[in-house]
């Protein structure tokens, strides 16, 4: 069986938040109080079902409350969670894993190996509605043994493991959840993480309460308020005027500015996020020269440059250069004439131009309208006329699963785990609830892959995906982001390459 060291190689408080609300926070930092102004808000606790549960933007609020299977470091290497070993058998029919002593939950009763086997059964049951069902769903027949947890495959999935420290992966209480049902658990959660919920108003703030009795040793900060502020220029205002510790993912020109102010600093790091647009095959979508055309004509650099201060890295497939399957010699270059031609060949020019929608989110990330307004008017020099729609990142969610996006929309995808199943496979494959794509040349190449148990036959597969998948124009890649993270200089900020920002990783300075 695989050791956990092979498997490595491989791969109150309303009242308290209103006496602070108008007052500089920044002294508080120094003692047990941490302010962050978030990006998003917190649809739902429960980070296993839903459409939430599969947001990578707010895993940092699940893992601050909840613990994860396997853990991740903040360089993304997985390192041991609620289980401290975990691997297959020699014939990978089976898998064994061992669960950690002295783990409580937030009640203090203790983490026992029957609330992980209860959290895989309820994850693979279709009936429970978790988005990720098709890989929990491949293992079953467990058994207990003291702390040891046996299972047989059903069928064998190769990133089995790295889902157990990515996307609702997660270890629920099964005394608590039976007793309180769906609609209790969400009214009062419990988990087994670093912080504890103590207060919740939806679209406000969420206040939490360090877990003293934490396995991991209890937290820096004793309390931390999370502002929901999905607006960027209100983030901003948040950290300028010292109503927040920290902010993250606002413009990075205001990066710039305020990491210089005095009281503040900042850190950028490239993270497993991308921007991306999706192309969903409808017309006039279905126009392979449409496609291409509308791939060619976007100068990534310049969108970069321009708009980003240059926090960014152009990237042409669905990987990034930390990804497994990263291919740099696959490239969609910037060629305005070339995209003039392969409209003029389906009848389009700037006089004629092919007309379609586009969707996109507003502040959710840095720049992002702007960067579709950019890539709006690159398009327009071409003979491509794109309508822009807002939306929250929740309607996104809401039309990709029902696959009725328009033909083109934004979006960032987040791959913390660098799979490659876990971005062009999900996101390509007609299927998976992540994907609008539907050609069946795609999905007949991404199918054999999900259960190759030979890796570098499963890597090289998905390198020939994503170059037939360039080829084909079949979804735009834009860039990998850079996270910005402006924070008090009384505050000290680990960055995670996941792009989870944690309080857990913050701690007072000095």
């Amino acid at each position: 069986m695989l050791t956990r060291r092979d498997l490595m190689k491989r791969g109150a408080a309303g009242a308290a938040l209103v006496s602070t609300a108008g007052l500089p926070l920044r002294a508080f930092a120094q003692g047990d109080d941490l302010t962050i102004a978030y990006n998003v808000n917190l649809p739902s606790f429960d980070p296993t079902v839903g459409l939430s549960a599969v947001n990578p933007t707010i895993q940092g609020i699940y893992q601050s409350v909840f613990d994860q299977y396997i853990a991740q470091a903040p360089n993304l290497d997985l390192v041991p969670g609620l289980l401290t070993e975990w691997g297959w058998n020699d014939d990978r029919s089976k898998i064994e894993m061992s669960v950690r002593e002295g783990a409580t939950w937030h009640d203090g009763s203790p983490v026992t190996p029957e609330d992980v086997v209860w959290s895989l059964e309820r994850a693979g049951n279709p009936d429970t509605g978790n988005p990720i069902q098709f890989v929990w769903g491949k293992i079953g027949n467990f058994s207990v043994d003291g702390n040891t947890i046996t299972a047989d495959v059903k069928e064998f999935e190769p990133t089995l493991f790295k889902w157990m420290g990515f996307l609702t992966g997660y270890v629920l209480p099964k005394a608590y959840y039976e007793s309180v049902g769906a609609e209790g658990f969400e009214n009062a959660p419990v988990g087994s993480g670093p912080y504890k919920v103590v207060q919740f108003e939806r679209n406000a703030f969420l206040r939490l309460e360090a877990h003293e009795g934490y396995w991991g040793g209890a937290p820096a900060y004793k309390s931390v308020v999370i502002k929901f502020v999905p607006d960027a220029t209100s983030r901003v205002a948040e950290i300028d005027s010292g109503k927040s510790h920290v902010a993250f993912d606002i413009p990075y020109e205001e990066f710039d500015r305020l990491k210089a102010k005095p009281g503040l600093k900042g850190v950028t790091t490239p993270v497993s996020d991308i921007a991306m647009i999706f192309i969903n095959d409808v017309e006039p979508m279905t126009d392979k020269n449409v496609r291409l055309a509308a791939s060619h004509a976007i100068d990534k650099q310049l969108l970069i440059d321009r708009l980003l201060n240059g926090y960014g890295v152009k990237i042409d497939t669905l990987q990034t250069p930390e990804y497994d399957a990263y291919d740099a010699s696959i490239t969609v270059p910037y060629d305005p004439d070339k995209a003039k031609e392969l409209l003029a060949a389906s009848g389009y020019s700037t006089d004629n131009p092919v007309s379609f929608k586009i969707q996109t989110t507003r502040g959710f990330k840095p720049k992002d309208f702007e960067m579709i307004q950019a890539i709006v008017g690159m398009w327009r020099k071409v003979g491509i006329e794109a309508e822009i729609e807002v939306y929250e990142i929740a309607k996104h969610f809401e039309l990709r699963a029902a696959d009725t996006l328009a033909p083109a929309a934004f979006y960032n995808w987040g791959n913390s785990i660098g799979d490659p199943s876990t971005s062009t496979g999900f996101a390509m494959f007609g299927p998976s609830p992540h994907s609008v794509w539907d050609g069946e040349d795609i999905m007949g190449m991404i199918g054999p892959l999900w259960g190759e148990p030979d890796e570098e036959k499963r890597i090289a597969g998905y390198k020939a995906v994503d170059r037939h998948i360039a080829e084909q124009g079949a979804v735009i890649p834009l860039l990998q982001y850079v996270q910005p993270i402006v924070f008090a200089d009384s505050v000290d900020v680990t960055p995670h390459v996941s792009g989870a920002v944690q309080p857990n990783l913050m701690k007072p300075a000095g």
